[in-house]
């Protein structure tokens, strides 16, 4: 089984969710997703895929999207995914996409469900 994680490697639940990856036995991509950032549109899909919003695809508790105003209802999706594309640090993580499916996996068991 071939998988992608969007993973930053300062998170703890991104690097327990590589683990369970390591362990599964899958062929990893490894995406760094603060030094290469996904496009707008690939945000799109894999938020798509994963049966999710862009705004539940937020890390709300970045103070960032706090100062950006992209917590309130208000803010439209597109001008969510400008602000990811434009500061990933406000991409939830880890995403991890497989042949059967997305998941955001907070908790990290998640990813369980895609492999």
């Amino acid at each position: 089984m071939k998988a992608t994680i969007y993973h930053n490697p300062r998170c703890g639940t991104s690097r327990k969710t590589l683990e369970i990856l390591e362990r599964s036995g899958a062929e990893i991509t490894i995406v760094d997703y603060v030094k290469t950032t996904p496009s707008k549109d690939e945000l799109r899909r894999l938020y798509a895929r994963a049966g999710i919003t862009p705004r539940e695809g937020l890390r709300a508790k970045e103070s960032l999207a706090q100062d950006l105003d992209l917590v309130s209802g208000t803010v439209s999706d597109d001008a969510i995914l400008d602000a990811m594309v434009e500061n990933p640090i406000l991409i939830e993580r880890p995403l991890v996409e497989t042949d059967k499916g997305v998941r955001l996996c907070r908790p990290q068991d998640k990813v369980r469900e895609i492999l």
